[in-house]
Order: C-alpha cells, then structure tokens, then sequence
C-alpha cells in the first residue's frame, strides 16, 4: 500500500492560531507515542521544567507560550519539553560543501514518512527568523535562521539512551540564539543528549563541524562536512548494514573532497542511490531531501518531479502531497 504525506509551509512569527492548528491534528499521536513505554517511564513536569531552565533557560518564554497554546495539559507540558522523550531511530545522509563564497548544508531525511510530521515552519519566536522542517511540534530536523547558520540531525548508529533532551529541541535552542558555528559548537558540547546524534552546523562564514553527541560520553566535535549514521566505530552492526552507513559515508566524502564537485554534483547525488533509499518497508526510505545555503538565507526541499524554493522574504503558505510507492518510487 502506497503511503501519503501531505507537507505543509506555514508562517508564523509569534506562536498563535497556526501553531495550536499544528497541536491539534497531531496531538493525538504524539500522546500515543509519548505513552508508548507507560506514562512511568517519562519524567515529571517540574524535572522537564527544571531541565529546560538549568541547560536552556533562553527557550523557557517560549516553552511556557507554546504549553499555553497546548491547553496548559500536564502531559503537553512533559512532551514539549523533550526531556528524556521515548527514543526513535532515523536514517539520514548530511554533507556540507564550502567554496569559497558559497556554503551548502544538504542532507537526506530517511525515516517512515507515516510518522514525520511534514510541517515545513517559518517563525520569528525570539527576534531571529527561522526556517526548519518541524518534529515534535517546535522541534528542529534540520533549519537555518536569518543570521546565516544551518543545522541537520542523523542518528548516530548506537542503542545507548540517557539522560537528556531529544535533538530536535537542542537544534531549535541553537537556530533560536546562536548566529555562528562556534557558538553552536558550544551549545552541543554543554547541553546533555538522550540518545547518540550526529549534528552538523555550517555558516555563512563557511564554518561547519559535525558533534558526535551522546549521552554516555562528552560530545567529539570535529571540522568534518559528512555525517551518516554511525559515529567513531560501528557499534550496532544490523543497523549500520540495513542503513548502509558506511557506504553512504564514503560516497559524500569522495564528493566534498573533489575540488572538482560543484553545489550541483553535490545535490544530484542525494537524489539517487546510495544516498538516496526506497527501503520505505523498513522505515528507512527517503522522505525528502534539504538544501541549505545560510549566506542567501534560502531553503530548498525536494521529491522527485517536486520542489519548494523558499525564502525569509518570499514563503508562501502552501501544501504539497507526496506519495511514497510500495515498489520504493515516488511522485506527487
């Protein structure tokens, strides 16, 4: 059975109607996940509080705006937090590309697209413009702001969970309020992790690292422009072959280090294998594909036969269907 995904852009700068709309439809699976270890399991409000105000504290105005938003719920609150959430696997392919004048942040986000929530979110909550693929509600899997930073998760390829936030709030806090790769270098140093990602940042400068987090060892942050889904060595084997990390890995690297590659190459090449996957059965196909070019403050999405060109200064509100097919093509 072929499976749909609808994306939506849609603009708001201070949380209001458009963000509760969001909370409303997909509130309902959230809680379902949320609950699905037992209620137990998922710490108390005043810990996820508490949490966010010791590691985040510039996030709270928001955090308490959006909890307003949400009904006030106990629950909500818990969920929104992101601290120590249920864990959740990704695939994911990301590289960066500096030359000089130009730098470009693109990546794969390969996951089951039943389960993304397809929220493509221009907002303006903290006086800085940003642009991000929402998950979580307010969370981050890869965005840029209007200071000319970019950010892009992928799993990290290891079963370890801990005590920590989920990734897309840790990438949210460094679009919200950092402007550089070394100030966002230091959020994910400092910032505690539940699970192992690999997190690369670029900017307009032509900066870029990728921070191997996790929460059972301090971040190894490095200026490294490619990020699969394992990080030092391969610790769990069956999803580093299902996932073709290394192979993947080794395609972008050949890539950045070409002198030869251009924005173009670079960007072709996540739309077809290895980098690009139809493993749509396993969870592990290719939901869209992102570009990001910090210095012109654009965002581009894509799906074959099918792209957004986006803009802090043109972002039009609109919806796209996408169908995932069951012999692992696509088309809108």
């Amino acid at each position: 059975m072929d499976k749909m995904l609808d994306f939506r852009t849609v603009r708001e700068d201070r949380p209001g109607a458009r963000w509760k709309s969001l909370f409303d439809y997909h509130w309902p699976a959230y809680e379902h996940w949320y609950l699905s270890e037992g209620e137990r399991e998922r710490p108390a409000y005043l810990a996820c509080f508490n949490a966010l105000r010791r590691h985040m504290p510039e996030l709270l105005g928001t955090y308490r705006a959006l909890c307003d938003l949400a009904g006030g719920g106990d629950l909500s609150a818990r969920l929104l937090s992101l601290y120590r959430p249920p864990p959740y696997i990704t695939g994911c392919s990301q590289a960066v590309l500096a030359r000089p004048g130009s730098t470009l942040l693109a990546r794969n986000y390969d996951y089951p697209p039943e389960l993304c929530e397809g929220t493509i979110l221009y907002s303006r909550w903290n006086e800085r413009r940003v642009i991000a693929m929402s998950d979580c509600l307010w969370g981050v899997l890869d965005g840029m702001n209007d200071a000319g930073l970019a950010v892009s998760l992928a799993f990290g390829g290891r079963k370890v969970v801990g005590d920590g936030f989920g990734a897309p709030i840790i990438l949210r806090y460094i679009l919200e309020f950092c402007d550089s790769v070394p100030q966002a270098a230091e959020v994910l140093a400092r910032v505690p992790t539940h699970m192992a990602y690999n997190i690369t940042v670029a900017d307009r400068a032509g900066r870029y690292v990728t921070a191997m987090i996790a929460p059972d060892h301090k971040a190894s942050i490095r200026r490294v422009p490619v990020a699969t889904n394992h990080q030092k060595k391969i610790e769990w084997y069956a999803h580093a072959l299902a996932s073709e990390t290394l192979i993947r890995e080794r395609q972008l690297s050949i890539l950045v280090d070409d002198q030869a590659t251009t924005e173009e190459r670079l960007v072709s090449a996540f739309f077809a294998p290895p980098l690009f996957r139809h493993d749509y059965g396993r969870g592990l196909g290719t939901v869209y594909t992102a570009v990001y070019r910090p210095a012109e403050g654009r965002a581009q999405f894509h799906w074959p036969g099918l792209h957004l060109n986006l803009t802090f200064d043109d972002f039009p509100e609109e919806r796209i269907t996408v169908r995932y097919g069951t012999r692992g093509l696509y088309s809108g």
